[in-house]
């Protein structure tokens, strides 16, 4: 019998029973909010989003959504300085269509990257991070400027250690060692250059969600729909989910691609017709 909404607001109630939270539930929007009494600061998740997760996975699916829940609430309530943190710094990359400021207002730095998604800046707490916001900036008298240069060299020196698989023909690099960054990676232009040469094909390369990178070497016309199954399959699965899409990478430029009739029109790849 399928999870209703209600009995899954009484689950994540039991899980979230804490003395100095507040939860509630919104029976016209089906979400379920947890924030701190005192602040007000907190998380609102979209609860049939959670009863799918909860029907691939079981009861794992909320163990990671409870463990994320509590981590993300104590980072809000922790008094937090950039000084002295400037490792600590990194891009985090984020759908187009997430938020620009928190829910109390708060107005968050970002980056314009592609149509499909932005950059967000965020300070590495351990086992989660904080995004980023003006007023953060202004108490410790930072430029956005010097944060978003802090975060690009950081972004460098990130781990790289791709596992690699080929498919009818085609190469794919998987990197999803689930530190955050794993999406971040597609900011670093010095591997992008690397795998660009490596390539016998053209490089394509995927953030379906925040803890995974793929990059593809695309040899032959069936790689693009491999591709655009396995963007979507992780899009799917993902806690942070970014995009479906997936890009080519050319001069520099990542440019969206967009897969009809599962084949990649010609003229965009710059052949003759």
């Amino acid at each position: 019998m399928k999870m209703t909404s209600i009995q899954m607001k009484r689950k994540l109630e039991e899980r979230l029973d804490h003395p100095e939270w507040h939860t509630s539930f919104n029976r016209d929007k089906d979400t379920f909010r947890v924030e701190w009494k005192e602040s007000g600061e907190g998380i609102t998740i979209t609860v049939p989003n959670v009863v799918s997760k909860w029907e691939q996975k079981g009861e794992k699916a909320l163990d990671e959504l409870e463990e994320h829940i509590k981590e993300a609430l104590r980072v809000m309530n922790e008094k937090t300085e950039l000084s002295g943190k400037e490792k600590q710094i990194f891009p985090v990359i984020r759908a187009a269509s997430f938020p620009v400021e928190t829910e109390n207002g708060k107005k968050l730095i970002y980056t314009d990257h592609t149509a499909e998604t932005r950059i967000y800046y965020a300070l590495d707490l351990g086992k989660s991070y904080q995004l980023i916001d003006e007023d953060k900036l202004k108490e410790e008298g930072w430029t956005a400027e010097r944060m978003k240069e802090v975060a690009s060299f950081n972004v460098r020196s990130l781990e790289v250690n791709l596992r690699k698989d080929t498919v009818y023909g085609n190469d794919f690099y998987f990197q999803s060692l689930n530190d955050g960054y794993d999406a971040s990676r597609i900011l670093n232009e010095s591997l992008l250059e690397e795998m660009k040469a490596e390539c016998k094909g053209e490089l394509a390369i995927s953030i379906p969600h925040q803890d995974v990178i793929i990059f593809a070497d695309i040899q032959n016309e069936g790689g693009y729909d491999i591709l655009a199954q396995m963007a979507m399959k992780f899009f799917a699965e993902g806690l942070v989910p970014v995009t479906s899409l997936s890009f080519f990478y050319e001069d520099g430029e990542l440019e969206p691609i967009f897969i009809l009739a599962q084949k990649k029109p010609k003229e965009k790849r710059g052949e003759d017709n």
